[in-house]
């Protein structure tokens, strides 16, 4: 909890684009509130009216350029979650100046949790590791209208998947119109785009993988079966602090992979998971779970990745498939859909890549 002494100031900033609302409160009592550009040193030289001023603003597309300038400059700024800062029920207006007020009171009663500020270097791989993610999407959609296109000209794409086989029949088609074959080969063009962009973007994050602080730690938790070098370093770089989690549960909780509850009195009812926090963990997580319901076995892949890796930590991935693997058909046995399989044996692996990354002893690690 924060310090909340009567004698400190506490300032909220509603941060945008091209301004910044300021709102300093001292206790209970309004100091000064103002608008000033979106600029540094503008910032700093109103912060410096008070001594030992504490400040915070909620996490937004401006980045952490503000809190990493504050913090070189020896003043406290903390960045907060946007969806965990508390309002008011029935309370429908939003303004610069509320939210400033709003962020600054509750700062000061230490009721704000701040994030975790990840350092330029582990944010510039995110930002690799998320421009794959964004490519992968628009992979997606692109596939999606080819193949609805082709589905309307009574073409079926053979196969299930996209491979080679299915991009040399899309090769062989043709229309009977040339503004349908000028379209097919839009569609068809945008989609070789895209392969290579994700392509370009895959053999970057490689590089990435191997060079930067987090390259140990990478190369640990790709001796889990179905993490290879893209899910770990996404893990690493989204989740970027495993030791600010006290334990696996907290982990689990921070990629929404709990179950939610209503529960009062003797009543307990559990329902679907939380999903809040990092969507993007939580879907390579779930996409990795997947290799739970497969029997354990260290095939060629896995084996070259796990080579000259610490035994504990091959030891500790083996367990995990073990564990993952019971954890599924036993679930399986009581006829329980797929879709929740999966999402605990997530759960289960998210308990592994905590342990992994922190470096527990294999009794905790399941």
């Amino acid at each position: 909890m924060h310090d909340c002494r009567a004698g400190t100031v506490s300032v909220g900033l509603d941060v945008h684009a091209a301004s910044i609302r300021l709102a300093a409160v001292r206790a209970d009592e309004l100091l000064e509130e103002c608008t000033l550009p979106y600029d540094h040193e503008a910032v700093e030289r109103r912060l410096r009216r008070w001594p030992g001023v504490r400040c915070c603003y909620e996490a937004g597309p401006t980045g952490f350029g503000l809190q990493r300038y504050l913090i070189g400059r020896g003043i406290a700024c903390e960045v907060v979650a946007p969806g965990l800062v508390p309002s008011r029920p029935g309370d429908r207006v939003k303004t610069d100046r509320r939210d400033a007020r709003r962020l600054a009171r509750l700062f000061a009663g230490g009721l704000l949790e701040p994030i975790y500020v990840p350092s330029p270097e582990a944010e510039a791989a995110r930002d690799l590791v998320r421009a794959r993610e964004d490519a992968r999407l628009d992979r997606m959609r692109d596939r999606h209208r080819l193949s609805k296109f082709c589905l309307r000209q009574g073409r079926r794409l053979p196969g299930k998947s996209w491979g080679v086989s299915r991009r040399k029949w899309l090769s062989a088609q043709r229309f009977p119109f040339p503004a349908q074959q000028r379209a097919f080969e839009d569609y068809l063009h945008a989609i070789d785009l895209i392969d290579r962009r994700v392509q370009l973007l895959e053999r970057a994050i490689a590089e990435a993988a191997g060079q930067g602080p987090w390259a140990e730690l990478v190369g640990r938790l790709r001796c889990l079966r179905g993490v290879d070098t893209l899910t770990a370093l996404a893990l690493v770089v989204e989740i970027g602090d495993f030791d600010r989690f006290q334990g696996a549960e907290g982990l689990m909780s921070f990629v929404g992979l709990v179950p939610c509850e209503h529960s009062s009195g003797e009543r307990r009812k559990q329902g679907s998971i939380t999903k809040v926090g990092n969507a993007h963990v939580r879907r390579l997580l779930v996409e990795s779970a997947w290799h739970g319901r497969l029997r354990p076995q260290v095939g060629y892949e896995l084996a070259r990745r796990q080579r000259g890796q610490d035994p504990f930590v091959i030891d500790r991935a083996w367990r995990a498939q073990q564990r993952l693997h019971r954890r599924w058909w036993r679930m399986a046995a009581r006829g329980k859909p797929q879709q929740k399989i999966v999402v605990a044996c997530a759960r289960e692996l998210a308990g592994f890549v905590w342990a992994i990354a922190t470096d527990q002893p294999l009794r905790q690690a399941g």
